[in-house]
């Protein structure tokens, strides 16, 4: 399966707040793009500017965690289901 990590990959543009530079009047000529990877560690938010290669492999571990919980969804239910299978329903 490859990596597994939570989280979401940004791409963002910045101005960098200098008047006389360009970006500070034209949206289209801000700087970036930048990659910025968000995640929770031990409750708090996480934002990290990752390169371009590395927000490729995050967004594939990305991809694969939403998997495995989609997978432990299923898996759930089926269990839920096959433990109270016996029961007899109540009219």
């Amino acid at each position: 399966m490859g990596y597994v990590c939570s989280g979401s990959i940004t791409i963002r543009t910045k101005v960098c707040g200098k008047p006389g530079c360009r970006c500070a009047k034209d949206p289209s000529a801000r700087h970036g793009p930048y990659y910025e990877w968000t995640r929770r560690v031990d409750g708090r938010l996480l934002h990290s500017v990752v390169r371009p290669e590395e927000a490729e492999l995050l967004a594939a571990g990305i991809e694969n965690y939403r998997a495995i919980l989609d997978l432990l969804k299923q898996w759930e239910g089926i269990t839920a289901e096959e433990a109270i299978a016996g029961r007899k329903k109540k009219s």
